[in-house]
């Protein structure tokens, strides 16, 4: 089989960012942009979704984190892209439930060259850690335009911000995974009646 990696620099006046990804890999990871919850983040990305990630990023923190979130966001979705090429035998979509003690999220998507996402979540708190939560929805779609997916997270229960914000990334990840494998019965085919996925 065709190695499935890639890497990416994406270097601007307010980020420099450096990624590499195994589609094929154990979800082994290192994780370094300065925002510790959002390194926590990207780890169980990685663990959950068995997608070795390394991932450096030095920002304009002294600012604040927007730049940094967003461009990590970016990058890493070019990454999979990447790393995905024609998209041959991919499964393509992926859904997961995803229960984080009181927390259930609901994550479906569609590596389809479409992107668009929906947001269904509400967190109550405005920080966890340093980490600004009203930055995870930039996240996601900046994630989900980078790979070219249509993205749908949808909260269906949840008050702690840490384990509503934490099902959804493992949600991410466990639904990233199935659509990401290869089905092994269409292992030669780009899983589309029009023979291509666009982007």
């Amino acid at each position: 089989m065709t190695s499935r990696t890639a890497s990416i620099v994406r270097k601007t006046n307010e980020t420099d960012i450096r990624v590499e990804v195994n589609l094929d890999g154990t979800g082994q990871y290192e994780i370094e942009t300065g925002v510790g919850f959002f390194d926590h983040m990207l780890e169980q990305l990685s663990r959950h979704s068995l997608i070795d990630v390394k991932l450096i990023c030095k920002g304009d923190l002294h600012i604040d984190q927007h730049h940094t979130v967003e461009d990590c966001g970016i990058a890493l979705g070019e990454a999979i892209h990447k790393a995905l090429g024609e998209k041959r035998g991919i499964r393509r979509y992926g859904d997961a439930l995803s229960p984080m003690d009181e927390a259930l999220t609901r994550v479906a998507l569609d590596i389809s060259g479409r992107p668009f996402m929906v947001w269904k979540v509400s967190i109550p708190q405005p920080k966890l850690g340093e980490m600004d939560t009203e930055l995870f929805p930039h996240w996601f779609h900046s994630f989900a335009g980078s790979v070219g997916m249509t993205l749908h997270i949808e909260q269906l229960s949840g008050e702690n911000s840490h384990h509503i914000i934490e099902s959804c990334f493992k949600g991410l990840a466990r639904a990233l995974r199935t659509a990401t494998e290869i089905d092994q019965r269409k292992a030669d085919s780009v899983p589309s009646t029009k023979g291509v996925l666009g982007g």
